[in-house]
């Protein structure tokens, strides 16, 4: 084995909940400064690892992704901010991209520099601690929590994955633009809105199974049945058609993981036990355009073939890999990879995850992935030469990483290229006054019932049209009869677009 081959050598994990009896109010930077004293813990080493880590790399968080407020303030460079709570003095500090993906894409990066021999260890870290942002304020409680570091950092950007026009329209929000993904599957497969919705129970109860059992998870909670989830009533109601909030991601979460990458040589200088370290055997990514740029947005062709590139990689096939977790923000982000292109069922005897599901487990931002990482390594830990596989999502199904592990030892491959079998979307009009069909849709609710639609169709000449609906008889009629399918009466006011069913 070659000295410089990467290896996993130490993870952690750490969860704060409110109510508990040590809950102390951490902020994010906090609670991925002691994962990150867990996951230096957990390799056992010998020899303090402090001084080997060269370069940090954190996962953005919310605040840093301009998707929470910073009511508290918050460290103006987060990593550097996180490595002097360890006390760590690295020589690079970033920053990663916004996107669920990151915790692969970070790892894999670090293990590229330890492959070329340009360092010997490095720490991956991230958290959020919304919750106790919004348990504090809603107390009337403040914290101080912007700081400063000194030295350089280098930020990989928070870029918007939607476009102008669709903003303008009003996919705004995770829920609304997965809704409209899901839909679009639906529409697909020619399920009826309360077959589909039963499948997604089904989907995700044996999620909250797992969840339950998990220390780590956001809310200690008994497992849901597919009928619980399903269902919508005033605890579980509707936040955008097809979702009943027991579906949607949980953002309220105190989490932090943290992983640590080094080579064979620095390992096994540092009295790190063989046993310990997990090896990469496959890593792939690849990206999506806009939802409204895809031939089918209920469709995930960059994350079959991140898939399929990274399972190629290791020399495995699906059947093969004993330990699984697909990211799972919504039903639709484990229907298109799982179960869709991977043929898994729901019931798998393997489970689709190791966490629980960002539902139930907790969705810790962009760090979900973080997680899944350090229970794969836990569970390979347990299960020498077994074989474990990561897919992890960012944004609306825009980007996908895929990372496939194990304790045998192999030669660091690197990225492997994913091939995209991507066909061609339809022209895009912007605005658009005639008629159209109902290709994708969802019904935006508030706590007092339906509050906007947005739709994406089809026009006579078969070009795309985005449009969206503020009239209450529209919503009405959309709530109570499934408009997949239905004409459209469309109208433009020169900025966007609006529709009414038509008769």
């Amino acid at each position: 084995m070659d000295d410089r081959t990467p290896v996993i050598v130490g993870v952690g994990q750490v969860v704060e909940r409110i109510g508990e009896a040590d809950w102390q109010g951490r902020s994010a930077a906090d609670l991925a400064a002691w994962a990150a004293e867990r996951a230096i813990d957990d390799a056992g080493a010998a020899a303090d690892l402090k001084p080997l880590i060269e370069v940090v790399s954190a996962i953005r968080t919310f605040e840093d992704s301009g998707a929470a407020p910073a009511q508290f303030g918050k460290p103006d460079k987060f990593p550097l901010a996180v490595a002097r709570r360890v006390g760590l003095s690295p020589k690079r500090a970033i920053l990663e991209a916004v996107g669920g993906q990151s915790p692969v894409t970070a790892l894999v990066e670090m293990a590229e520099r330890i492959a070329r021999g340009e360092i010997a260890a490095g720490l991956v870290f991230g958290a959020e601690a919304i919750s106790n942002t919004r348990h504090l304020s809603k107390h009337g409680e403040s914290r101080d929590w912007a700081e400063h570091d000194d030295g350089e950092m280098e930020d990989r950007g928070s870029a918007r994955m939607l476009t102008p026009l669709g903003i303008r329209h009003g996919i705004v929000s995770a829920p609304i633009a997965y809704a409209l993904l899901e839909n679009a599957r639906r529409a697909r497969l020619g399920l009826n809105r309360e077959d589909y919705r039963a499948a997604m129970g089904e989907l995700f109860a044996p999620l909250s199974a797992v969840a339950a059992a998990n220390p780590y998870s956001s809310a200690a909670s008994e497992p849901l049945s597919a009928e619980e989830i399903a269902t919508v009533t005033p605890k579980n109601r509707m936040i955008a058609d097809p979702f009943p909030l027991k579906v949607v991601a949980r953002d309220q979460v105190n989490m932090g993981a943290a992983m640590l990458v080094m080579s064979v040589a620095a390992a096994r200088e540092a009295g790190i036990a063989e046993d310990r370290w997990i090896y990469i055997h496959g890593a792939a990514h690849a990206a999506e355009p806009d939802i409204l740029e895809r031939a089918d947005p209920g469709a995930y062709p960059a994350a079959e073939a991140a898939l399929d590139a990274a399972l190629a990689a290791a020399g495995k096939r699906i059947d093969e890999v004993a330990v699984l977790d697909f990211y799972s923000c919504f039903p639709v982000a484990v229907f298109s990879t799982a179960i869709d292109h991977l043929g898994l069922s729901p019931d798998d005897p393997r489970g689709l995850t190791v966490t629980g599901g960002l539902p139930y487990f907790g969705g810790a931002g962009n760090g979900y992935s973080s997680h899944a990482i350090a229970s794969v390594v836990e569970r390979l830990r347990a299960n020498a030469g077994a074989y474990g596989l990561v897919g992890a999502n960012g944004g609306f199904q825009s980007k996908y990483a895929a990372l496939v592990l194990s304790t045998e030892p192999a030669a660091f491959p690197g990225w492997s290229e994913a091939v995209q079998h991507r066909p061609a979307a339809p022209d895009l009009v912007e605005l658009v006054a005639r008629t159209g069909t109902i290709d994708t849709y969802t019904v935006v609710h508030d706590r007092t019932g339906p509050s906007y639609a947005v739709v994406i169709g089809h026009l006579p000449d078969d070009r795309r049209f985005i449009a969206r609906s503020d009239d209450a008889e529209t919503l009405a009629l959309m709530d109570a009869h499934d408009p997949l399918g239905r004409q459209v009466t469309l109208t433009n006011d020169g900025a966007r677009n609006a529709f009414t069913l038509a008769d």
